[in-house]
């Protein structure tokens, strides 16, 4: 992705928010610069790989398949190892009108995917097999703002603003917004974008950037060589 196009989507997903009456924290402010002059005081952003992050997961075409996502606050695999301290996380995400974000699962990973505003939420579930692999033949059970629904292979699941589903390891899913944009809340176990998504299909989770010009703020994929 152009870091130009990077830039854009930013200033339109934080207008986005806003109108739902969301405003990101402090540090979604900050230039590049100033992560840099805050870095020490910020280890815990940095390590937790909170903050901006948009991908178009390695196709080139973020309009078709894409995802923006602002993680608000992560806790550290060394807590949910422990089994205490912050165990958590939360993000808000933005689907657009019948942008795709592929079909996957996590193995560490419960969350909570809410419509928070704009749009239907179409989720589309499938199953594992016995290994926990995608299972093309098998439903499942989700559970839906606490009331358990037991899923056929393929159901597209639709959450109307306000509605929420429960997803844990094993429920195979992939999502868009169906008749606008949708903004999306997620409250789930520490997350983990480097090794906890399995994807059915070989694709890549961060985006390649071409940097034809600066970037307005950093994305959780800059701190490793921006930052240190």
């Amino acid at each position: 992705m152009k870091r130009s196009r990077i830039n854009s989507i930013m200033a339109e997903a934080d207008q986005l928010i806003r109108e739902y009456g969301f405003v990101l924290p402090p540090f979604a402010r900050w230039t590049p610069e100033e992560f840099r002059a805050r870095a020490s005081q910020a280890r815990h952003v940095i390590d937790s790989r909170c903050g901006w992050d948009i991908t178009d997961y390695g196709a080139g075409n973020f309009d078709e398949m894409g995802l923006f996502l602002f993680t608000l606050r992560n806790g550290l695999l060394s807590d949910l190892q422990k089994g205490t301290g912050m165990c958590y996380a939360e993000k808000l995400l933005i689907s657009r009108q019948d942008q795709l974000s592929p079909m996957h699962t996590h193995v560490i990973k419960a969350e909570d995917i809410i419509n928070r505003g704009g749009a239907t939420l179409v989720i589309e579930l499938y199953g594992s097999d016995d290994q926990g692999n995608f299972a093309e033949d098998r439903g499942g059970r989700v559970w839906c703002d606490g009331i358990a629904h037991d899923y056929a292979a393929g159901e597209k699941l639709k959450l109307a603003p306000g509605e929420s589903v429960t997803l844990r390891p094993g429920d195979w899913h992939a999502f868009w917004g169906e008749g606008g944009d949708v903004l999306i809340g997620e409250v789930s176990t520490v997350n983990d974008d480097e090794t906890d998504n399995i994807f059915r299909d070989p694709i890549g989770r961060f985006s390649s950037i071409e940097e034809d010009e600066e970037p307005t703020h950093l994305l959780v994929s800059d701190y490793a060589r921006m930052l240190g």
